[in-house]
């Protein structure tokens, strides 16, 4: 799959931060992101969390760090986000 190689990240791609909840597989990682939503009726804010996967060329991300994603083009059936850098790493 060297066509991954070449993976454009435009400067005003969408990005967000996250933990990183499983580096199980090669080249990709799962990444949680976790946000706050006003409920509609009550006014309370709940916090929501969705599991987004990115492609990690270099495996670099490990369980448990605090990593950067960016959007990219549809790399796979699940993955249009690639990993840019990581943030913190795990305390282990």
């Amino acid at each position: 799959m060297s066509h991954l190689k070449d993976i454009q990240i435009s400067d005003t791609a969408p990005r967000k931060v996250g933990v990183i909840t499983s580096d199980a597989r090669d080249k990709s990682c799962k990444v949680q992101i976790q946000f706050s939503v006003k409920h509609p009726k009550y006014g309370k804010y709940i916090r929501r969390r969705t599991v987004i996967q990115a492609h990690d060329e270099q495996n670099v991300a490990k369980l448990g760090d605090r990593v950067e994603i960016a959007e990219c083009r549809p790399l796979s059936k699940t993955k249009s986000w690639v990993l840019t850098k990581v943030i913190e790493a795990a305390v282990v």
